[in-house]
């Protein structure tokens, strides 16, 4: 061969040993970079994983906390319910008590007064048939005017 075939064919060996240099390389820098990233994909698990676990537990102590709240609402409420219905009953009773045997008092004293007023009546009317009457004349009677 030539002289200048054997430095072209040279060149080209060259290159292509720069080149298998230079993908290797690349190689040897990508798996780098993968074990760099499982890193600190195993080491963000191991942090989140507590985070997660802590979120998860406060999450339920809130559900809990807010099925205790809503049980303790239901429970007051019952228990006011309830009150009101002992009140209105107490009140009822009391009002009964009061107003029952005040309506006997004022039927009694309603009976003595009509009593009363019968014997006032009566006697009003004895005294009118005990006193004299004036005489009148048969025309004044009949007058009319």
């Amino acid at each position: 061969m030539s002289g200048t075939g054997e430095l072209f064919l040279g060149i080209i060996a060259l290159a292509v040993v720069v080149m298998a240099v230079i993908q290797v390389g690349a190689i040897l820098a990508g798996l780098r970079l993968a074990k760099r990233v499982e890193r600190l994909a195993t080491q963000l698990d191991q942090e989140i994983k507590p985070l997660i676990a802590n979120l998860t537990t406060v999450s339920s102590e809130a559900a809990r906390a807010a099925a205790l709240a809503a049980k303790q609402a239901e429970r007051l409420d019952r228990m006011f319910g309830e009150m009101v219905q002992r009140v209105d009953v107490t009140l009822a009773a009391a009002q009964e008590f009061v107003i029952g045997p005040a309506r006997q008092g004022m039927a009694i004293m309603s009976g003595v007064k009509a009593v009363l007023e019968a014997f006032r009546g009566m006697r009003e009317a004895s005294r009118r048939r005990a006193a004299p009457r004036p005489a009148v004349d048969e025309e004044e009677s009949l007058f009319i005017g």
